[in-house]
C-alpha cells in the first residue's frame, strides 16, 4: 500500500476502510468500533483513526478515555486498547485537556490535524485501518480522502438508518464517493428494528429496508442490517467487547456477517 514518494507511517497498513454517512446519529462510531472488534476476533491487527473531531466518542466506547498519547521517533504512538496490542486507536479525544472541552476550529485547522493524523501516527504493521468520519461531505471528508488517496483505500462503508430522511441524506454521501473516486464497499443499515430484551421480538421502530433499497438503486452491495439491541448499547457504554460477550444477541450475526464481507473484499493474498 505504500505510495511512491510517500513512505510515511501508513506503509505497514495493508487495507484502509472509511466509515461514512451523510447523516449524523446513524451509528458510524458504533459500526466502526464493532467492525474493529470483529476483525480483531478474526485474527487481524486493527487500527482505528477517529477523525470525528467535534464528537470523538470511540475512546469512551473502548474504555480508553483519558489515556495519554506519547511521542516516538516516527511521531505519535496510538493508544492500544488491549494487552495484546491488536487494536490501536488515535483520536482528538486524547489531545484535549478536559473531556468536555469543545473543539471550536475552522476548516483549515481541522484539515491540518487530519493530515497530521495520517502522516504522524506510528501505526506499525496493521491488517486494517478503520477511519471513523464525521457526518457530511465537507472539508474534513475531502481532507481525509485526499490525504489517504496515495495509499489506495479499500473503499468506503456507508452507514444509514432505515427511515427516508436518513436514506435521503446518505444518498448524497454515495454521490460524494462517486465524485471523489472513492469505491463503495457497501451500505449498512443500522438501528434496523428494536429487539425486545424479554421476548426477542423485533419491532421496526424506524421502518425497515431503506438501506437495502438505497444500495439497490445505487448499484452497490448491501452488507446487512444491524438491529437496535440494549446489550449492544450497554456494551458500548461500559466499554465491553460485544463481539466476545454477547454471541447470542441478534446483532451479533449481523455484525459478524458484515466483518466477513469486509474480509472477503481484501485482494487474494493480501488478507
Amino acid at each position: 500500500m505504500e505510495a511512491a514518494g510517500e513512505p510515511g507511517n501508513l506503509a505497514g497498513v495493508r487495507h484502509i476502510i472509511l466509515v461514512l454517512s451523510g447523516k449524523g446519529g446513524v451509528g458510524k462510531s458504533t459500526i466502526s468500533t464493532e467492525l474493529a472488534l470483529a476483525l480483531r476476533h478474526a485474527g487481524k491487527k486493527v487500527g482505528i483513526l477517529d477523525v470525528d473531531l467535534c464528537g470523538p466518542s470511540i475512546p469512551r466506547m473502548l474504555q480508553v478515555q483519558g489515556k495519554a498519547v506519547h511521542q516516538c521517533d516516527s511521531g505519535w504512538v496510538p493508544v492500544f486498547v488491549d494487552q495484546e496490542q491488536s487494536i490501536s486507536l488515535m483520536s482528538v479525544g486524547f489531545l484535549l485537556e478536559k473531556p468536555d472541552e469543545a473543539v471550536v476550529w475552522r476548516g483549515p485547522k481541522k484539515n491540518a490535524l487530519i493530515k497530521q493524523f495520517v502522516s504522524d501516527v506510528a501505526w506499525g504493521q496493521l491488517d486494517y485501518l478503520v477511519v471513523d468520519t464525521p457526518p457530511g461531505t465537507s472539508d474534513e471528508h475531502m481532507a481525509v480522502v485526499d490525504t489517504l488517496r496515495p495509499y489506495s483505500p479499500l473503499g468506503a462503508l456507508v452507514v444509514t438508518t432505515p427511515q427516508a430522511v436518513s436514506v435521503g441524506d446518505v444518498r448524497r454521501e454515495l454521490t460524494f464517493c462517486k465524485k471523489v473516486g472513492l469505491r463503495v464497499i457497501g451500505v449498512v443499515e443500522n438501528m434496523s428494528g428494536f429487539v425486545c430484551p424479554h421476548c426477542a421480538e423485533c419491532t421496526n421502530v424506524f421502518s425497515r429496508g431503506g438501506g437495502e433499497e438505497l444500495a439497490r438503486h445505487a448499484g452497490v452491495p448491501f452488507l446487512g442490517s444491524v438491529p437496535l439491541d440494549p446489550e449492544l448499547t450497554r456494551s458500548l457504554e461500559e466499554g465491553r467487547d460485544f463481539i466476545q460477550g454477547f454471541p447470542e444477541s441478534p446483532a451479533f450475526p449481523a455484525l459478524s456477517c458484515i466483518a466477513q464481507k469486509i474480509l472477503n473484499e481484501a485482494p487474494v493474498g493480501l488478507s
